[in-house]
């Protein structure tokens, strides 16, 4: 069956679901494979609960009129998604960096709704599976949408851009994250320069921070020709201050603002929403509200008052680069509070993970902390410029040493890497 009956199917279908647990009535069910999972098992469960149809690539499991049977169905789900993608004709912002993703997601999304329906990836949904599965769920009314790109190696931003298309796009920044696939900080740069690759092929535009000495010789290297700058001398935001939160003046209005989120890097991804906002021609005044308004739920970025304790709390995810800056960022943090830092593994440094640790641990012991908590097993590297810190490996011991310490009226940073999952240590913190 050609992409284009299945898009038929897709258009006649409520949605496209990849998980049983989940079909709703007159879904598209797509039957993923994975390392320990097999969705054709589940294709005539998928019907049996309301499935339109069941997208399948194993013939044994070809039992229904309602199953289509096709070479591949993550290829499928690729190309049906590339398929809807090219029914539209509106500016598709591909966004793609080593930190920020997520946060300049909802920050461009925030300044862009005023003006325009905007559909922007859901959660983190940003690789090979996430991509395709954002593109199919944009509405027929949709006037803008952005598209998150995640990579832990070279090949896949370009993997992506060609699913996705994007008319538009940036590089929130270049650090130390996924290492290990990338195969270093070079590899880091190539693999998410594949974004302005596509662009400069399908003579896109490319947002540029001037502020970013690496993302400016990225593109001049690769003659980028439609390119936006903005942070030093095209931008229309002056800083006030950046701790405990950000204010800002809009020079366009005069106006000053203030957002929940704090650090010099967070000024950054707002300019970079201010400025795609105002290319689109979003109004100065409507932009920097849609930004003062952007209160962050999702493990990042949020800060929180619970016993007398102001708890920022960034545990979505870990890398040297995003650590270093939410660290600098705590010990410049202007509070009269004595300060406590909670920081969980860095995954996905491979053999450079040893070494990260260790200068992770230094730049700890230059932020001169009140206390130091560390918690997982490449932490212990940290160790050797932190031995005073307390360090746990499990998680029952640094949740009970956190409930007998009953912090009150300190500033404490949470950070880690997802699969750590230091948010729960939220139920601990000021509790009597």
């Amino acid at each position: 069956m050609s992409i284009e009956e299945i898009y038929q199917r897709f258009k006649n279908s409520n949605k496209v679901c990849t998980d049983t647990r989940n079909i709703e009535q007159y879904d598209l069910f797509f039957a993923l494979k994975g390392d320990n999972f097999n969705g054709n098992k589940f294709a005539e469960q998928a019907i049996k609960d309301g499935a339109n149809y069941a997208i399948i690539d194993e013939a044994e499991f070809n039992s229904s009129p309602q199953c289509i049977l096709v070479d591949n169905v993550l290829e499928t789900l690729q190309k049906l998604a590339n398929h809807h993608r090219k029914t539209f004709d509106i500016p598709v912002m591909g966004l793609t960096g080593s930190n920020g993703k997520t946060t300049n997601k909802e920050l461009l999304k925030a300044a862009l709704s005023s003006k325009y329906r905007v559909h922007a990836t859901l959660g983190n949904l940003n690789n090979h599976i996430g991509v395709p599965l954002t593109l199919l769920a944009m509405p027929s009314d949709t006037e803008m949408a952005i598209i998150e790109m995640g990579a832990n190696h070279q090949k896949e931003i370009a993997e992506l851009c060609e699913i996705a298309e994007p008319s538009h796009g940036y590089i929130t920044n270049i650090g130390k994250a996924h290492l290990e696939g990338f195969g270093g900080l070079d590899g880091v740069k190539k693999g998410k320069g594949e974004l302005y690759d596509f662009l400069k092929a399908s003579s896109g535009y490319t947002f540029i921070n001037e502020n970013n000495e690496i993302l400016v010789s990225m593109a001049l290297e690769k003659e980028l020709m439609q390119t936006i700058y903005y942070g030093k001398t095209h931008h229309n935001l002056e800083l006030i201050h950046d701790s405990p939160a950000i204010s800002w003046k809009d020079l366009s209005t005069g106006n000053t603002h203030e957002s929940v989120l704090s650090g010099n890097y967070n000024f950054e991804n707002i300019q970079a929403a201010y400025a795609i906002a105002r290319f689109f021609n979003v109004p100065a005044q409507e932009a920097s509200e849609g930004l003062s308004n952007y209160n962050p739920d999702n493990n990042r970025s949020q800060i929180i008052l619970k016993g007398g304790n102001e708890i920022y709390l960034d545990a979505y995810n870990a890398n040297p680069s995003s650590m270093e800056a939410a660290i600098r960022n705590f010990s410049n943090l202007e509070t009269p509070k004595g300060k406590v830092v909670f920081l969980g593994d860095m995954f996905e440094l491979g053999e450079f993970s040893e070494e990260e640790h260790q200068n992770l641990g230094k730049l700890v012991k230059e932020g001169g902390f009140e206390t130091v908590v560390l918690f997982g097993e490449e932490m212990k590297h940290a160790l050797k410029h932190l031995p005073a810190a307390y360090y746990f490996t499990d998680k029952f011991s640094v949740h009970n040493w956190t409930l007998d310490k009953k912090f009150v009226d300190k500033a404490i940073l949470i950070k880690g890497s997802r699969g750590v999952k230091l948010e729960t240590l939220l139920s601990f913190i000021g509790v009597d």
